[in-house]
This record gives C-alpha cells, structure tokens and sequence, in this order.
C-alpha cells in the first residue's frame, strides 16, 4: 500500500509548517536523517525527553544580501492582500507576508521540479539558487533592529525598545529518516534544528510542546496555534517559524489628547479612541487618496497608512506609498486598534498559481524518501495592537501536507484616519513589509 504523509507548516509573527502522515506507520525504524548521515541528536534544555538534530552545516551569519528576499516578499505581499479584501472586503485584515514568504521559502527547501517552480512563481523568486541565503540575510537584519534604551538616563520615563524576533523550528517524528540534504539547508539558512516527538504515540503530547514553543516565542500571544485535532498520529513533520514585534513610536501619541470619535465603518459609525498628534511625518498623496509615516524609535521601523478620500477609493500599493514618501507636518489623527485574523490560505494559493503541491503530483521529496508529500491546507493566524505608546503584534501560519531633506515650512495637513484604511509595517532599510491588513472598524477588537 501507497503510505500517504501529512506536512504542516506554521509561521508566527510567527511560521510554521505542518507535516502529517496517514496510513501504514511501518516506517517507524531509522535514525531521524538519511541513513549514515545523521548527527548525534542532543537533549533541548527544558524538554524533558525531547531530542534536538541539526543539520551539520552551520547558521551562516555573513555575506547575505537581503534585497531579492525583501523584493519577493512585497511582491507576495501586494498579490496576496488583494485576493484575501475581495474574500472578504468589509472585514479587518491582519497578516504577515514576511511569515508567510519564509514558511514557504522553507518549505520549497524540500520541493522538487513543477512543484518547486509553482512555488518560486508565487514567492516571486527570481533566482532559487539564492533565495536562501537572502532570506536568512533578511532575517538577520530585521533581528540586527532590536534595541533599548533606558530615558531615565536622560530625564525621561521608562524604557524605549524595539523587539523584532524571528525563531525557525522542525519538529519531526523519531526515527523517520529525512534528508541530509534538508536538513543543512534549513540548519545554514534559517538555523533551524529538528526537535524529535513522537507523533505516534503522543500525538497531543507533540501538540502541547509545539504550541508551547511558539507561546514562548510571541510572548504569549498566539498560545495555541494548533487546537486540539490539528495533530494526530499520523503526523510527521511540523516546520515552525515565530515572529514577535513589539515597538515604541519614535514620539508617543500623548494619552491626554485622545478622544472619542466617530469613524466611518462599512456598517454604519461607529465610535473609536483617535490618538492624536501633529509632528513632521513622512507624507504622501495621490489621486483620491492620502497616506502617512508615523516611524519608530531608532528609525528602523515604521507604519505607514494609506486612507481614501471616498469609501470606494482605489488605494495605492506600499511600494507606490514608500516612495512617495516626503517630510511635511501633519495633524494627524488615528485610532486605536486591536485585531487578529486568521484563516486558511490553501485555495488562494493554490489560485495564485501553486496548484500542484496541493494535489498528488506535489514533489516535495527533498524532505524525505520515506514518504510522499503534498500540500493539504495552510493556516495563517496574525493581531496586532496599536495604541499611544506603539505596537506589538504576532503571526503563525500553518502549512498541512498530504500524500500523492530639511522641512519646508507649511501649514500643517490635517489627516484623521476616520474611515478605513489599509497599513504597512515595514522594515525601513529594505522597505520589507513584516506586516501589513487593513482596518474597516477599529471598534471590532480581538477577543
């Protein structure tokens, strides 16, 4: 009998890739990597029986130019976010391309032939031969952002930072054999190592533990990333990448000055708390449409805001947006908000041109010999918080497989973000879009 597997990949703000198998588990012998390869698995501090197998290659940590990395990822971005407004258009959005690109990208790690150029096309990678290297470069520089800075020192109060963490993660069945080569890959690149479960026999149990390594990574605020049923014995792999962001704005909004007010919701007013402040911002406008770039401490990361002037405007792209971008003071208004989405990209993937690696011609057998893959579902989960003080924010995405210049002075433009509008988290020096949705209500909150 043909053995059928299950991959899931899951990506937080966070990552992460899911990989089950369904049918005869007589498989169960080996050594956890390809035969006569495998290195010495170690136990992982804090987990009890679990077992740790990198790759024997290791984290490459110089000499990786983000650039084609950052370009794929917004032009993934820009594709992505249209079909999922038209899914639902009065709906808020928040997610994560960059979560999403890297769970992928680490997942085309073990795809082979159509399977592989499908998913190249989607990810807009124009070169597969190094979209590694530039991804774990982009990684690295968003990681290189974080920072913190006492104010106390200088008079202040408290603490200015920025966290942006990345953390990659397998977690594969003991004693199935994966390829050397996958391994070295995931291990040079997105220094990932192989917590060996056992799907099996405790596949709750593998559950439990997955859950609760991205619960550490997002601080708590994806706890659960796989209810209860997501894991089930027949599982084999589960590819896991987290992403944390929490940041102060460069100026905080002064909480004195915010106040209710009404914003134009597709259902009808609603009321929402509008920050306010008037500062230089970055500025930028358009036919029927106004955008700002409110940045945060240290001026590596901002987020930036497109508004219509009508309900029906067509919005620019962030990459229209970015460029347009010029210093001019702004009184600007926004609301507070707090929103979380979550949803199963496999149709609109597979839509977008990477059909093949949700059906049973998927070659996805640079992962392992053992078994045959294919792409059956994939699960992305994001929030985000904005208030006087800055962001925080986080993402998961779950991939199922299965077998077969000085200002010029000027009046002051006065932007009250009053109605909906679409948003860019973006990292400033690659204008990488980490995480991007758009905000119909801001009164609708994430329980």
């Amino acid at each position: 009998m043909q053995r059928r597997t299950f991959l899931s990949l899951l990506a937080l703000p966070a990552v992460a890739h899911l990989l089950q198998s369904c049918g005869d588990d007589s498989t169960q012998g080996g050594t956890g990597t390809t035969p006569g390869s495998a290195p010495t698995p170690t136990t992982s501090p804090g987990s009890g029986l679990r077992n740790t197998l990198r790759g024997t290659a290791a984290h490459v940590t110089e000499g990786a130019d983000p650039t084609d990395a950052a370009a794929a990822v917004n032009a993934f971005a820009n594709d992505l976010y249209a079909r999922l407004v038209a899914t639902d258009p009065l709906a808020n959005l928040v997610f994560s391309p960059a979560s999403i690109a890297v769970a992928l990208a680490m997942t085309s790690t073990g795809a082979k032939g159509a399977t592989l150029q499908e998913m190249d096309a989607v990810l807009h990678i124009t070169d597969p031969a190094a979209i590694h290297r530039s991804m774990n470069g982009l990684m690295m520089g968003m990681e290189a952002l974080n920072q913190s800075q006492d104010n106390t020192a200088e008079g202040g109060t408290g603490t200015s930072e920025v966290q942006l963490n990345i953390a990659n993660s397998l977690w594969g069945q003991n004693g199935l054999a994966f390829e050397q080569a996958f391994l070295d890959l995931l291990s040079a690149e997105y220094d990932a190592g192989l917590e060996l479960v056992d799907y099996a026999n405790d596949p709750d149990g593998a559950r439990g533990a997955i859950n609760e390594w991205v619960a550490t990574e997002t601080k708590d605020r994806i706890p659960q990333l796989l209810a209860p049923g997501s894991i089930s014995g027949d599982t084999r792999l589960t590819l896991v990448n987290a992403i944390y962001l929490k940041a102060n704005w460069a100026d905080v909004f002064d909480g004195d000055a915010t106040k209710d007010e009404p914003f134009a919701a597709p259902a009808g007013e609603v009321t929402v708390q509008m920050m306010h402040r008037t500062s230089q911002f970055g500025y930028a406008e358009g036919e029927g449409w106004q955008a700002v770039d409110v940045p945060y401490v240290f001026g590596g990361l901002s987020f930036t805001v497109a508004v219509g002037d009508t309900a029906d405007a067509v919005l620019p792209t962030g990459d229209e947006v970015f460029a347009g971008l010029s210093s001019r003071k702004v009184a600007l208004g926004f609301p507070k908000f707090d929103i979380e989405t979550s949803t199963d990209l496999a149709s609109v993937l597979g839509d977008m041109g990477m059909a093949t690696a949700f059906t049973a011609d998927a070659d996805f057998s640079g992962m392992t010999a053992d078994e045959r893959l294919t792409i059956g579902g994939v699960i992305h989960q994001a929030n985000i918080t904005v208030d006087e003080q800055g962001t925080e924010a986080a993402a998961a995405t779950a991939v199922v497989m299965v077998a077969t210049a000085a200002p010029v002075e000027q009046d002051p433009v006065v932007l009250t973000i009053d109605r909906p509008f679409t948003f860019w988290l973006r990292d400033r020096a690659t204008d990488t879009i980490v995480f991007m949705g758009r905000v119909t209500d801001p009164s609708s909150t994430r329980t």
